[in-house]
């Protein structure tokens, strides 16, 4: 029998979660996230608000010209972190093997639970009715033989979508589907592709082991296998996580002032989304800045209790960045990482000890 694992998305999670606790807002174009005059970033934008174009990380102000109707609101990343909990016990009462990935999505292997190919959209539709009765919340399933299919198939009806691939019919479903759409492809790894005439996934899983790991390095035949429809990845239950970090590069180079504050402010939110996805808080936050001449610095401190939230992050990287950038020069990227990790379940304060490193 084969492994059978679903992917597990739920749609536009934390717009959702507002139009689901604001009826003023169903079938509204909601956007979350920051402030446009303080340069925020769209985290989530619901349906209504995607046919306008909006899409998460856009700026909030371009988000707002293109959709001046829309209604922002800011994160409540409490109460999405309370429904991401009710939804993964629901995918744990299925099956242990469960893989989060974020606070809205998993991977689940059911390969237990499944006798034949007819069990895997039973299963799974049960899966999407037990998430829609317990929160009210939609959810898209993908189902397959491997981690690759899963996840792609999840994406193709959302939202409120069910696809399941048959077994054998992995390198058939996928081969016609644009390169973008292989996990691990993005717009560098898509551009160097195109230039070598490789536009479908079909394209990729056609060429030589060598031709690929000479355009893409390393991960270029592990792409290869992907898109030939093998992937024999497990659903991780737990493993061991280093640190949790974002970074951006800039169009042009920011000398220090309210832009380049502005890029750290909105760095930190999503550092601390990604944390509270994980369930992780950090005890050491690190700020990376690299100058227009390339030359990179790291300054970092550990605190005496772990964080998870953008204010404590933001504060201890903007104290890193007033000592950083007291000697001028403009940077080409800014990044945050925070590392030396403990689970959620820790008492946050906002004590720390300094340590630099370069």
């Amino acid at each position: 029998m084969p492994r059978t694992i679903l992917h597990a998305d739920l749609d536009a999670f934390y717009a959702s979660v507002e139009q689901l606790d604001d009826p003023a807002l169903r079938g509204k174009p909601v956007v979350v996230g920051g402030s446009p005059e303080h340069r925020g970033v769209v985290a989530a934008a619901s349906y209504e608000a995607r046919a306008f174009g909006i899409r998460s990380a856009m700026p909030m102000s371009r988000a707002m010209r293109l959709c001046p109707d829309a209604r922002r609101v800011p994160p409540r990343f409490e109460r999405y972190g309370e429904l991401s909990r009710a939804v993964m016990a629901i995918f744990r009462a299925l099956t242990p093997l469960v893989e989060p990935l974020s606070l809205d999505e998993a991977f689940l292997d059911v390969t237990a639970a499944v006798r034949g190919q007819d069990d895997v959209e039973r299963i799974a539709r049960s899966l999407k009715d037990d998430v829609k009765e317990a929160t009210q919340l939609t959810v898209s399933v993908g189902g397959g033989s491997n981690k690759t299919v899963a996840k792609i198939a999840s994406d193709f009806r959302k939202p409120d979508g069910l696809v399941v691939v048959p077994w054998g019919d992995e390198a058939t479903f996928l081969a016609p589907l644009p390169v973008r759409a292989l996990w691990g492809v993005g717009p560098k790894s898509e551009a160097d592709l195109l230039r070598a005439s490789i536009r479908t996934i079909g394209d990729v899983a056609r060429r030589s082991v060598g031709e690929m790991e000479r355009l893409l390095g390393s991960r270029g035949p592990f792409l290869r296998t992907m898109a030939q429809g093998n992937d024999d990845r497990p659903v991780q239950t737990s493993w061991e996580r280093k640190s949790v970090g974002a970074e951006t590069t800039f169009a042009h180079d920011l000398a220090d002032g309210d832009d380049l504050r502005a890029h750290l402010h909105d760095i930190a939110t999503e550092v601390a989304r990604r944390m509270q996805g994980l369930g992780v808080r950090g005890h050491t936050v690190a700020l990376k800045l690299r100058y227009s001449d390339f030359h990179t610095i790291t300054r970092q401190s550990t605190l005496v209790q772990p964080v998870d939230d953008s204010a404590s992050i933001e504060a201890v990287a903007t104290r890193l960045a007033a000592v950083a950038l007291a000697a001028g020069g403009r940077v080409r990227l800014l990044g945050i990482q925070c590392s030396k990790l403990t689970d959620g379940t820790s008492v946050q304060r906002t004590l720390w000890r300094g340590t630099d490193v370069v």
